[in-house]
């Protein structure tokens, strides 16, 4: 057995998260749709053990990121717009309650911290920045789930936004989407700083049906 199997496996060695290291790849469009996940070179990738390999892969099909194929092993799954569609109707449900648990929970530090997501998130748009836009934009929705306080929440969307993020990506390059989305985030944003549950779900709302009906059109 490889050296690096007997130390980054063993338990309490401190190794490395491989299933959040190889989400994070796949997010990041590391690997592409449909792409195979060889255990060996990911192995070699991570530098751990192919049993943590094998279990990270095991984790992220349970997901919806990856896949097995009979005879070829694990691939990067390939989301169809009308999965992504239904993808973006959950979130519509689950980060509307988040918008308004957070408007219910937000503190003055909290708004402070918003107000200047928002600014940055305008000024990106205002300047053509569109890869700066789409990490504000999952900087504020993953920020506004954490306000919540709804930990289940975090965990759901963390995974359909795993899964949705290339469609998010198609659409930020969508002329003129990007001025469309920031002012949707940026009524979110009020309505969470006004401390207003109601109107923050739906506006958060909105948005996601803003969303889906750019899918649509994709």
């Amino acid at each position: 057995m490889p050296a690096h199997e007997q130390t980054t496996d063993a338990p309490g060695a401190g190794r490395p998260d491989v299933a959040a290291a190889i989400r994070e790849a796949i997010v990041r469009g590391d690997f592409a749709p449909n792409q195979r996940l060889v255990e060996s070179d990911l192995s070699d990738m991570f530098g751990v053990g192919r049993s943590s390999v094998r279990a990270a892969l095991f984790e992220l099909t349970t997901e919806g990121l990856v896949e097995r194929v009979q005879n070829r092993g694990a691939r990067v799954r390939a989301v169809t717009v009308a999965e992504a569609i239904e993808i973006s109707e959950i979130r519509m449900v689950v980060e509307g309650l988040c918008a308004a648990k957070a408007a219910e929970r937000v503190t003055d530090a909290e708004i402070a911290e918003l107000r200047a997501l928002g600014d940055a998130m305008r000024t990106a748009v205002a300047q053509g920045h569109v890869l700066e836009y789409s990490e504000l934009n999952k900087a504020l929705h993953s920020r506004i789930v954490e306000i919540s306080g709804q930990r289940t929440a975090a965990g759901v969307l963390r995974r359909l936004r795993a899964q949705n993020v290339r469609h998010q990506f198609q659409l930020a390059l969508v002329p003129g989407r990007p001025n469309v989305s920031v002012a949707e985030h940026l009524a979110i944003i009020d309505e969470i700083c006004a401390r207003a549950p109601d109107a923050a779900e739906r506006a958060a709302r909105r948005h996601l049906r803003s969303v889906i009906d750019a899918l649509k059109a994709i």
